[in-house]
C-alpha cells in the first residue's frame, strides 16, 4: 500500500526553501495562510483549488503559481485525492543574491493580473524536467546538490518571464457563474472591510440568501464569510504598521474594529505578535 504522505526539503525559510510533498488523502491548508516572502508552486501531478487574494483557480499538472508577498492563498480538494507538488520559498535577499541588475525582471510573473502559467506543451516539458531535476537533487543530496535549488530557482523566474513577454496570458475562466459571482463579492470585501460588513448585509446587496451565500461562500473560497472579512482587516492593519506611523488605536479604527481590547487580541490570534510587536520587527 503506498504511503498516504510523502515529503522532503531544502533550505530555511523566508532565505530559500524547496519543498516536495506527496498526498493520497483528502487535505485543505489552514485559513490564515500568508507570508512575507514570494512563494512559486508548481503542480508535478492531480488537481487541486487554488484560492488566491480574491479569487480560485483550477490548477492542474503542469501549472505554476506565482504567490506574492503578504497575498492570502489557499489549497483545497478537488477530483482524486492524490496529488503531489513542489512550493519554492525566497525572499528579497536571496533575489538580489541572484538576479543583481534584474531583480524586475525576474519578478514579471508575480506583477501579472493572474498567478497562474499554464505553459506550451514544449515549454512544459522543460519546465517539468527542470523540476523533477530539483527534486531528484533535494532527495538524494549528492555532492554538491545544495548548488542546483537557487540555479533553478533562477532558471524557472526567468523561463516565466520571457514566456510572460512572448505570449498572452491563457484565460482563466470561471468554473461556474457562482464562482465569478463569489470573487464579486470578495473584491467588495476587499474595498469595504473598514466599513461594517454583516453578511445579511452583503447578501441583499448581491441578491442572494444569507445561508446560500454563506454556504457557496466557504465551498468556493475555503473561508468562512466572518473569517475571510477578519483576515482581511488584520493583513491591511500589518500593512499600515509596516509602512506608516499612525498610532495602533488609528489603525484598528482605520481597518473596521470598534473595540480595541478585540483588535490586539485578534491581530495577536492570526499573526502571533502584539500589533507593537510586530511594529517593532521593521524598525
Amino acid at each position: 500500500m503506498d504511503n498516504p504522505f510523502e515529503t522532503c526539503s531544502f533550505g530555511s525559510t523566508p532565505e530559500l526553501y524547496v519543498e516536495y510533498t506527496k498526498r493520497s488523502t483528502p487535505y485543505t491548508m489552514a485559513d490564515d495562510h500568508y507570508h512575507e516572502y514570494y512563494e512559486i508552486y508548481y503542480m508535478l501531478s492531480g488537481q487541486r483549488i487554488y484560492f488566491i487574494k480574491d479569487r480560485s483557480y483550477s490548477i492542474e499538472q503542469g501549472d505554476l503559481v506565482f504567490i506574492r508577498k503578504h497575498e492570502l492563498h489557499k489549497t483545497m480538494q478537488v477530483g482524486h485525492d492524490s496529488h503531489e507538488r513542489l512550493i519554492l520559498h525566497f525572499d528579497d535577499t536571496m533575489l538580489k543574491r541572484l538576479a543583481g541588475a534584474h531583480v524586475g525582471l525576474l519578478l514579471s510573473a508575480f506583477n501579472e493580473t493572474a498567478p497562474v502559467i499554464r505553459l506550451p506543451r514544449q515549454e512544459l516539458l522543460a519546465m517539468d524536467q527542470l523540476m523533477r531535476k530539483l527534486l531528484t537533487e533535494i532527495k538524494e543530496e549528492t555532492p554538491g546538490y545544495e548548488l542546483i535549488p537557487p540555479n533553478v530557482l533562477t532558471m524557472l523566474l526567468l523561463t516565466a518571464a520571457r514566456h510572460i513577454q512572448q505570449h498572452e496570458p491563457v484565460p482563466m475562466h470561471h468554473a461556474t457563474p457562482m464562482h465569478a459571482k463569489i470573487t464579486e463579492i470578495t473584491r467588495y470585501i476587499n474595498g469595504h472591510f473598514a466599513e461594517s460588513l454583516r453578511l445579511s448585509t452583503v447578501a441583499d446587496h448581491y441578491f442572494i440568501s444569507p445561508y446560500y451565500l454563506s454556504r457557496m461562500f466557504k465551498e468556493i473560497t475555503g473561508f468562512a464569510f466572518s473569517d475571510y472579512i477578519i483576515i482581511t482587516r488584520i493583513k491591511e492593519a500589518q500593512r499600515l504598521l509596516r509602512e506608516t506611523d499612525s498610532s495602533v488605536t488609528d489603525i484598528a479604527a482605520a481597518v473596521g474594529f470598534d473595540n480595541f481590547s478585540h483588535f490586539g487580541k485578534t491581530f495577536k490570534k492570526i499573526t502571533r505578535h502584539s500589533p507593537r510587536d510586530y511594529r517593532k520587527q521593521y524598525l
